[in-house]
């Protein structure tokens, strides 16, 4: 895709003073303050501070979870998503290789995205896959590098929550759309030893820890259930937190045929 630097600069402020970032050069924005950021040619810009603890998606993990995404396995969660999502500008916090985002692009051709994601190869792709979408990496843990009240949708697919800051980016009215997974979600992989447990009823643990900043509009489960081939079983271990644990990941077998998927999507807006 062409770099359209401006648009990528109107979602941006300085990691370093918080100003707003303006395009100054070809590949370069800038603050007032005389703060410089360079970009990348393929259309995103890191703004990551130092010292970050967490890890990104290796490239592995990203091929994993393109197969199951791109495969459709996932895509009535998807659907759920774009019909929570509200407005034109909408931030994928944990973008991943941007599928969510684009599912709620597609839903309104005047929509565009920001996808922010820790790692610069799942950002890289989320860019590539669409022309509608710029790409960002930064750490959710930490102060978003993000201007306030820019975005009408802030999407959580499966994605660590800095609420505090999510609130900041909404605008006004905006929503943020957050997806969990229920107890049950792919519970014959879990039984089966290849994936890590999930603990307690997630959705009700977001909708506290929310409560003093956000109102729940709705609540939604996605539920059904998935036949499995080996590819899509290994697929499923090797995208997510399990694949960073080769016991698990070489656990999975051709034993496990279906799975259920089970998530609940949360649409809540700023109090």
């Amino acid at each position: 895709m062409a770099l359209d630097l401006p648009r990528l600069a109107a979602w941006l402020r300085c990691p370093v003073c918080a100003a707003d970032l303006v395009p100054v050069d070809r590949l370069t924005l800038g603050c007032a303050n005389g703060h410089r950021h360079d970009v990348n040619k393929r259309g995103f810009v890191s703004l990551l501070g130092p010292g970050s603890k967490h890890l990104g998606d290796t490239a592995e993990m990203l091929d994993a979870r393109d197969a199951v995404l791109e495969g459709g396995a996932y895509s009535p969660i998807a659907d759920a998503v774009a019909a929570a999502t509200t407005g034109t500008r909408i931030l994928d916090a944990g973008a991943g290789t941007g599928y969510y985002q684009r599912a709620a692009l597609s839903a309104d051709p005047s929509r565009s995205g920001l996808a922010m994601d820790l790692s610069p190869q799942a950002v890289a792709r989320a860019v590539r896959a669409s022309d509608r979408t710029d790409g960002l990496v930064a750490d959710t843990w930490s102060p978003l590098p993000v201007r306030s009240a820019v975005a009408d949708t802030v999407l959580d697919v499966f994605a660590p929550r800095n609420l505090p800051e999510f609130h900041r980016v909404l605008a006004p009215d905006g929503v943020l759309v957050v997806v969990v997974p229920r107890a049950d979600h792919l519970g014959s992989l879990r039984a089966a030893g290849t994936m890590l447990d999930i603990p307690g009823d997630k959705a009700d643990d977001v909708i506290r820890a929310a409560e003093p900043l956000y109102a729940l509009l709705g609540r939604e489960s996605v539920a059904y259930d998935l036949a499995l081939t080996d590819a899509l079983l290994r697929s499923l271990v090797g995208m997510g937190p399990s694949a960073r644990h080769a016991a698990s990941a070489a656990a999975a077998s051709t034993e496990v045929d279906a799975t259920r998927v089970s998530v609940d999507v949360l649409r809540l807006t700023r109090r």
